[in-house]
């Protein structure tokens, strides 16, 4: 079991920054891919971006590409989300989540555990 707490989130301008944090505890962090999805108001819940176990290797959604960056620090059990020149079609509920899968994948049953959401609101 993994228990996922997600913060952060807040207003922002578009064009500004925001740096999303999930502290993870539980089994050992450093054995599960982590991940970001995000569902804006009306709209399904979509993938943003995951990240290796070994934080070597990262992928994202297109829409965010070259603007958010994931890292994680399994030392402290948690993954990060940096994002930049936000816009305001990036307001949503962002949440942390987790799988037990090697490879990449974006699509929510793949995923294990989920975080409550923190919410990401950008003001044009």
């Amino acid at each position: 079991q993994v228990q996922l707490v997600e913060s952060g989130g807040g207003l922002v301008q578009a064009g500004g920054s925001l740096r999303l944090s999930c502290a993870a505890s539980g089994r050992t962090f450093s054995s599960y891919r982590m991940g970001w999805f995000r569902q804006a108001p009306g709209k399904e819940r979509e993938f943003v971006a995951t990240i290796s176990r070994s934080g070597g290797t990262t992928y994202y959604a297109d829409s965010v590409k070259g603007r958010f960056t994931i890292s994680r620090d399994n030392a402290k059990n948690t993954v990060y989300l940096q994002m930049n020149s936000l816009k305001p079609e990036d307001t949503a509920v962002y949440y942390c989540t987790a799988t037990t899968s090697i490879v990449v994948v974006t699509t929510i049953p793949r995923w294990d555990y989920w975080g409550q959401g923190t919410q990401v609101t950008v003001s044009s």
